[in-house]
This record gives C-alpha cells, sequence and structure tokens, in this order.
C-alpha cells in the first residue's frame, strides 16, 4: 500500500502547474548508531526545477540524496519520486531517473567514449554521445582509457553517463568538485540545458555561487534538519536590510537625509565622506536618496547596492566553524 505523504504548508517553489512533486520527502529520519544523520526531514521538488540541496559536512545531504535514489532504507518517513517508491519500484524508476556517482561508476579500463556509449546503448532515446563529450570538454580524450583521464576528466564523464539517457529526473552530487574554472562554466550550460529540456534537478554543492545561478529552489540542511528553504533571493533578502553606499563631501546632514527617506531607513557616516544607508532596496528608496542629493547639490559618487549573497546565509544558518 502507498505509503501517505504528508502535506507540506507551503510548497518549496510556486509553480501555476497542479503536477505532483517529482520527489517528496516527508519526516524523513536515518540514523547510523547513536548519529542521526537525518532528522524528520521534509522537502518537495517540482516537476522541472532545480533544487540544491546545501549544508556542511555531516548535515545530512549525502544520506537523504541516497535514500531518494534508493540506495538507502530511511528508519521512518516517506519518500516518493516520480510518484514511485524508490526501492520497491527500482525497477520502474532506473531508466528515468540519472545519478552521478562521486566515485564515478566507469569500468576503468574502457575508453572514456566507450563506456559513454555503452551507457547510452540501454537508452531509448539517448543523446549522442560523441556531441556530449565535445559540450564537457571530452572530445578530445574520448580514446582514452578512464584509468588514465585525470580527477576532473572522470568528473566530466559521470556527468555525462548520469544524463546521457535523458532521464527524466537527475540526482548530480558534487557536480563540479575539482574541477577548472572553464569545466565548472560548462557544466553549468550543461545543468541549464537539463532544465530548458524539461528535465528535474537536484544538486549537492558545497559552491553557493553554483547554487545561487544554478537553482530554482534551495533546502538547507544542518544537523540532519532542514533550517531553511526557499530560492535563493528569498534567502538572501529574508529578515535582513539591504545596504547602499555611496560617496559624498564629509559632514552631510544624515538626519534629514534619513527623514528624507522611506520609512525605516538609517543613514550613517562611518568614515568621513562615506555613507552607508541601510533599508529594503527599491526604486523608491533609490529615487529619494538620489533626489535628496541632487536638491542639496551634492553629487553621490560610487554609489552602490549591497546584499547578502547565499554563502553569506549559509553561513548565519550553519555557522562558521569548520567541520569534520
Amino acid at each position: 500500500m502507498r505509503r501517505p505523504i504528508a502535506p507540506r504548508r507551503r510548497p518549496l517553489l510556486e509553480l501555476t502547474t497542479v503536477e505532483p512533486p517529482a520527489v517528496e520527502v516527508a519526516g524523513l529520519t536515518k540514523r547510523y548508531g547513536d548519529i542521526p544523520a537525518l532528522d524528520g526531514v521534509s522537502f518537495e521538488v517540482p516537476v522541472g526545477a532545480v533544487v540544491a540541496l546545501l549544508g556542511p559536512n555531516g548535515a545530512g545531504k549525502t544520506s537523504a540524496v541516497e535514500i531518494c535514489e534508493g540506495f538507502r532504507r530511511p528508519d521512518a518517513g516517506a519518500v516518493r519520486v516520480l510518484g514511485l517508491d524508490p526501492r520497491r519500484d527500482a525497477g520502474n524508476l532506473r531508466p528515468r531517473v540519472g545519478v552521478m556517482l562521486q566515485g564515478g561508476g566507469a569500468y576503468p579500463g574502457a575508453r572514456c567514449g566507450e563506456m559513454l556509449r555503452l551507457v547510452a546503448s540501454f537508452a531509448r532515446r539517448p543523446h549522442d554521445p560523441a556531441k556530449l563529450l565535445e559540450a564537457l570538454g571530452l572530445g578530445s580524450v574520448a580514446g582514452t582509457p578512464v584509468k588514465r583521464l585525470s580527477g576532473g576528466q572522470r568528473q566530466r564523464l559521470s556527468l555525462a553517463m548520469a544524463i546521457v539517457g535523458r532521464p527524466e529526473l537527475v540526482f548530480l552530487d558534487e557536480p563540479t568538485a575539482g574541477l577548472d574554472p572553464a569545466a565548472r562554466h560548462a557544466t553549468w550550460e550543461v545543468v541549464q540545458g537539463l532544465r530548458r529540456d524539461g528535465a528535474t534537478v537536484v544538486l549537492t554543492t558545497h559552491f553557493m555561487d553554483e547554487a545561487e545561478r544554478l537553482a530554482d529552489a534551495v533546502v538547507v540542511l544542518d544537523h540532519g534538519r532542514v533550517v531553511a528553504q526557499g530560492s535563493p533571493s528569498e534567502l538572501t533578502k529574508a529578515g535582513v536590510a539591504g545596504q547602499v553606499t555611496f560617496r559624498a563631501p564629509a559632514g552631510l546632514d544624515v538626519v534629514t537625509l534619513a527623514g528624507a527617506l522611506p520609512d525605516g531607513a538609517s543613514v550613517s557616516e562611518p568614515r568621513p565622506g562615506h555613507y552607508l544607508v541601510e533599508s529594503p532596496v527599491d526604486p523608491a528608496l533609490l529615487a529619494a536618496l538620489t533626489g535628496w542629493c541632487a536638491r542639496q547639490d551634492v553629487l553621490a559618487e560610487d554609489l552602490r547596492v549591497q546584499r547578502r549573497s547565499l554563502e553569506d546565509v549559509f553561513l548565519e544558518l550553519t555557522g562558521r566553524e569548520l567541520r569534520p
């Protein structure tokens, strides 16, 4: 009998579609001895979205993904992947789901191109292996044995193997770990192409800029629990005023300036001639600020809008201490 999924109060992404989520996780619990790897984790991944699972080492990301992939059994909770049980219905899910493994999963003695063609042969309508290798910068090493590939090349081959069969859902575990900047950007383009093609992507990453660039939504885990979830813009804006900085002649009347700005704005002069405005940043604030400066015949130079990055939010949520 299908185990019911408890309803969530608010979907991870507000989408107009009524299509059920590609991944549903409710009350997921997993322990390794006395250590709770997952402690009541719940989230959803909408169809066609890119969702990033973030968290420090030991937060529970790998356990959550491996349970969704059917490689581990939870102690409690319910998981549905494309509407199916990832363990009981593994045979039906396997052709529809792509999994990128950290270990690669390729035969060391096989040549790079041979390995990808082998994986493609199991799919009904695979991507052209040669074109996929070129897109990932592996065309020149198609004839090289896997055991002779560099770490970054093996990482990209693992990605190619995960997506060559055109899966509906792809799990990517640290897809750009160990890659140089050019290879990272090539990988990002491939992930963005998956979204354009309608595939759903769940990725884990330690690169906050990667999550901010690629993900429609993020789920932040810490000590086995969800501590935040939402779109990157929602998380970076939540609960904290924005900042605007500018330079102008020292000694401006910051009290009068603050009074000309929307309610709640504060203005300070941390150093002579350097001004800081703290307030939710929107067009009305900028218009009021520049309008006041114009009326005072003051030129606001080097005006900059500052905001928290996803990395700032991540560190606020999970702390700055090193994890083993």
